[in-house]
């Protein structure tokens, strides 16, 4: 049975290990297109910045609903607030 346990968490922690790592590829690359150091005029580029950017809007736009952009300043906190929740539920699964 214990067996089980450990694999369920490892998969679970293998999903939040991904899912962090679209969040900070979105805040990454919107960042870069911010600042004009990637061209969004190129098709490959713009094809994987927007599937990252789909990915990442899954689990962002629920948080997005309840923590509104212009609730502290006109910053997006929403990918802070999905990381620092997923390294909390890591380090309490991980506890077990």
């Amino acid at each position: 049975m214990d067996i089980l346990v450990f694999a369920f968490l490892a998969v679970v922690k293998c999903a939040f290990n991904f899912i962090e790592f679209v969040v900070i590829a979105d805040v990454l690359l919107s960042w870069l297109i911010f600042a004009r150091i990637l061209d969004n005029r190129n098709q490959l580029l713009w094809s994987l910045i927007s599937s990252v950017n789909r990915l990442a809007n899954i689990v962002l736009d629920p948080i997005r609903k309840k923590i509104p952009a212009n609730l502290v300043t006109s910053v997006d906190l929403s990918p802070f607030f999905l990381l620092l929740g997923l390294v909390f539920l890591t380090m309490s699964l991980m506890a077990y």
